[in-house]
């Protein structure tokens, strides 16, 4: 079996890059990745400005506190000023640009006002309370970088240098199917040994969260056939094809054999827990051939398949730069004595005293574990874990993001 790095590491090298680039309007540009850098046409802000509402005089006019000064004019944002005159104050609010001849502003609570008059109460330093040009963004600087997963916070940027449109990789098309013959659909009626259909909820909600396209192919029956003819036509239509189930070794197991039949296989079975059984591989021929990933059919498989190998994936064929988050030194609440040789994630949870509790069940198919914890532990191979002990924790808030 090969490890979860080098898995990983096949999967990326292998997977196509990002080509074909859009230009969107920045409304429709969040949860997009930025296809070319982005520099500020101009500074930002664009003229020195007013942090406070308040006065702006000339600090040589207010040689001590208690300096009363007639107001000359009044400056609200949006407006421009003109040059302040000699021994006067100009009332200045929030953002709006700082007068000729001024160079600093007393914030209003440390003035005594009066109808046309003003009384300083405080001794200013030049500069104080006034945002220079360019101060947050300089004319010709990167301000966005070619691989940003752009988040409103970006397009905010992009927006305050005057950026209207923004370049950004075309969506990626995932093309999904779910194998069993036991699968249900939630709404009817469970019959004798079948289960709800909870993967495919999990999976497509999971594609969407990443900007995806998705084509949902529904349930495939458990037929070498049909699931063939399945994975060709969802090739046809799509860059990626996703399924879940039948990747063990199991008499009505097929899509192993499926993506022989169609294509070749390149993994199969890594040395992770949950989801040993994943396979990945290509469908079609030499002049068209499709990435597929097979996780295995459990839930939790499938979600810690999907969050580990093909979530890195899909932001490396959308074009993304970063592409697996960080993991954080926590301190673990729980003793795990009987670690597997394989890799494993296990479900936990942060606690009030800033360590992380274990949800006591740790099979493949709990999904409630899932729902239970906000993160995995990543447990390398036969690591045991005493309570006290640092491990590396990847929390849900950034993995499905």
């Amino acid at each position: 079996m090969l490890s979860v790095d080098e898995a990983l590491a096949r999967l990326l090298a292998s997977a196509p890059p990002a080509t074909q680039i859009e230009l969107v309007a920045i409304a429709d540009a969040a949860g997009r990745v930025l296809a070319q850098t982005q520099v500020a046409a101009e500074d930002s802000p664009p003229l020195d400005n007013s942090a406070m509402d308040g006065y702006a005089v000339a600090t040589a006019d207010v040689p001590e506190p208690g300096t009363w000064l007639p107001v000359s004019q009044r400056i609200p944002a949006g407006t421009v000023g003109t040059t302040l005159r000699p021994r006067t104050a100009a009332r200045i609010f929030t953002g709006a640009p700082i007068p000729s001849g001024a160079d600093a502003v007393v914030i209003q609570e440390l003035c005594e006002h009066a109808p046309d008059a003003v009384r300083i109460d405080h001794r200013p330093s030049p500069g104080e309370h006034i945002r220079r040009a360019g101060s947050d963004i300089m004319a010709g600087s990167a301000i966005l970088a070619v691989g940003q997963r752009l988040r409103p916070q970006d397009v905010a940027l992009a927006a305050s240098v005057g950026i209207a449109r923004l370049p950004v990789y075309r969506r990626l098309r995932v093309a999904v199917a779910f194998t069993g013959d036991e699968l249900t659909m939630p709404g009817d009626a469970l019959r004798p040994g079948a289960i709800y259909n909870s993967n495919r909820f999990l999976l497509c909600s999971l594609l969407d969260r990443l900007g995806c396209v998705v084509s949902d192919f529904g349930q495939v029956p458990d037929d070498l056939s049909e699931l063939r003819r399945v994975f060709c036509a969802a090739a046809a239509e799509s860059d990626l094809l996703l399924c879940s189930g039948g990747v063990s070794v199991g008499e009505e197991d097929h899509v192993k054999a499926a993506l022989e039949s169609e294509g070749r296989v390149d993994i199969w079975k890594i040395a992770v827990k949950p989801g040993k059984p994943l396979i990945s591989g290509w469908i079609g021929g030499d002049r068209r051939q499709v990435p597929l990933i097979g996780l295995p059919g459990n839930p939790v498989s499938s979600l810690v398949g999907f969050l580990v190998f093909v979530r890195p994936v899909v932001l490396k064929m959308q074009g993304a730069q970063w592409i697996t988050p960080p993991a954080y030194a926590l301190r673990a609440d729980f003793d795990w004595l009987q670690p597997d040789a394989r890799r494993e994630f296990l479900r936990v949870r942060r606690n009030p005293e800033g360590g992380l509790d274990l949800f006591p069940n740790q099979g493949s198919g709990v999904l409630t574990s899932a729902v239970w914890g906000d993160g995995l532990v990543d447990n390398p191979p036969r690591r045991v874990v005493h309570r006290g002990d640092v491990v590396d924790f990847l929390p849900f808030a950034e993995l499905l993001s």
